[in-house]
């Protein structure tokens, strides 16, 4: 039986669909999407304005949400998106400024200034997001202050009786990219010891936003093989999925990382393969990044009618396959009627 306070309970309903599956589109993006628009227009960063962030993820938002159970933004850019999405999906909004603090070493997470979890929630927010990189692997005093500050977000959202979101993103704490051989082989332990961190109870997490547990580039026989080196085979795959479901007793979703749409589909394909109780997805560059050249070129008309079209078959494939296998978040507590609601004092 697990205890959930009645505005917890809410959130969680508000960004699931009528399974009870997170079918959840991302567009929380701020400086990537930046230098993506940048890049693609061949400008300076600095050109890419305001007011072309905040079209940009209107448009998303506008024609995506109609097929999704809810839409992650940020509260910077992304309000005027939030007015526009469909009355079937519920709002996330992330808490965390773009990118991390620099300044030190460690990737310490910074929040937006005069944000709090109250102030999200008063924003219209069902639910607060945070993003974290964290590796296990790095130095213990680094992950003590990260493991501070979670603590206190959890404090923050269970007083403000909203849902805590919590994404994690490993990385190489030596420095690498964490896209070569080695971080590969260390990935499933990246990503499940960080799992398992923060699925006690005293980060008040309601669900966890992790990564695909391994790097698919390097699994022989897919999609994203890279043609060299493996460092897992389909079975080896499947097994360290399968530790990854039994690592935590909490509701988790998939993030996309930014790869592609059909390998993304590949890797849940696996995942379901394993027999993995996950809870949906939060799906956000591998549905719409292909719009953003149409965007840089075009504008907001032309990324419009790209959405409409390949946008939308995109996200109808994904919830293709969260219909073959993600199960409502509820699943991992027993069942709806596990759930124990209590009214928050």
């Amino acid at each position: 039986m697990i205890t959930l306070s009645e505005g917890k309970l809410k959130s969680l309903e508000a960004v699931s669909n009528k399974k009870g599956v997170i079918s959840a589109a991302a567009m929380d993006q701020r400086g990537s999407l930046q230098k993506s628009i940048a890049k693609a227009k061949g400008v300076p960063d600095s050109q890419v304005t305001r007011q072309m962030l905040e079209e940009f993820k209107t448009a998303v938002t506008k024609v995506l949400t109609p097929h999704a159970s809810a839409i992650l933004l940020d509260p910077e850019y992304g309000l005027p998106a939030a007015k526009a999405r469909a009355k079937n999906a519920g709002l996330l909004l992330a808490y965390e400024k773009t990118g991390y603090d620099d300044t030190s070493a460690g990737r310490i997470p910074t929040f937006i200034d005069g944000y709090s979890a109250r102030r999200i929630k008063e924003e219209g927010a069902d639910c607060v997001k945070v993003l974290l990189y964290y590796s296990p692997f790095d130095d213990p005093k680094v992950n003590q202050r990260k493991q501070e500050i979670m603590e206190r977000i959890g404090k923050e959202c269970e007083e403000a009786d909203i849902a805590f979101f919590l994404e994690f993103v490993g990385y190489d704490p030596k420095g690498g990219d964490a896209k070569d051989l080695a971080y590969a082989k260390i990935k499933p332990d990246v990503v499940i010891k960080s799992m398992e961190e923060f699925s006690k109870d005293r980060y008040k997490v309601d669900v966890l936003k992790v990564e695909i547990p391994i790097d698919v580039k390097f699994l022989k026989g897919s999609k994203a093989f890279n043609g060299k080196e493996a460092a897992y085979d389909w079975d080896e795959a499947r097994a360290i999925f399968k530790r990854q479901d039994a690592c935590t007793k909490k509701p988790f979703i998939y993030l996309s990382a930014g790869v592609s749409d059909d390998i993304f589909r590949e890797s849940l394909e696996l995942a379901i393969s394993a027999g993995v109780n996950f809870a949906g997805v939060l799906c956000g560059r591998a549905t719409w990044k292909d719009g953003v050249p149409v965007y840089a070129k075009e504008g907001a008309k032309a990324l419009e009618a790209w959405l409409s079209d390949r946008g939308v078959k995109n996200i109808q494939a994904l919830n293709a396959v969260l219909d073959k296998g993600a199960k409502p978040w509820f699943a991992r507590y027993g069942g709806r009627d596990k759930v124990l609601v209590h009214a928050k004092a």
